[in-house]
């Protein structure tokens, strides 16, 4: 299987601790971090992806993620890990976690090398501390055994 992923959503799940819109979105964005350590293949794609599927499910809910602010931030995401990836990304890009790769894009959130997209996002604040303790308490943690394609 393989996991629609949106391009900023690649960064928000660096600093997850389990908080959310909703308890069915957080048991969702859980679920996607498990699937993701177990070395589960994300799509990037532009729209709803894995982590909205929740918020989609009232009618008009998901009117946001095609709005224009929203798909700046992703287009910015996509750039930015691009460069730290040393490889375009976009719709249809495939990126599988490892240890080494997480590490590399923790280190560079925290720096504020791949942050362009979290510009005036609600939740920036709360990532920021995340990253400052060395993400102690997020939830995405890869085990050592899963290799990277």
């Amino acid at each position: 299987m393989m996991l629609e992923l949106r391009a900023h959503h690649l960064l928000c799940m660096l600093t997850y601790v389990g908080k959310g819109y909703s308890p069915e979105f957080a048991r969702n964005f859980d679920g996607i971090v498990r699937r993701l350590a177990a070395g589960e293949e994300a799509l990037l794609v532009d729209g709803p992806d894995a982590i909205c599927a929740p918020l989609c499910e009232s009618e008009g809910a998901c009117a946001h993620c095609f709005g224009a602010a929203v798909l700046g931030r992703d287009q910015r995401a996509a750039q930015e890990l691009a460069l730290l990836l040393g490889r375009p990304l976009g719709p249809g890009s495939r990126l599988r976690l490892d240890v080494g790769l997480l590490s590399r894009m923790r280190t560079a959130f925290a720096s504020g090398q791949i942050r362009g997209a979290c510009a005036g996002c609600e939740w920036a604040g709360l990532c920021t501390g995340i990253a400052s303790t060395d993400y102690e308490g997020a939830r995405l943690r890869m085990p050592k055994a899963v290799l990277s394609l």
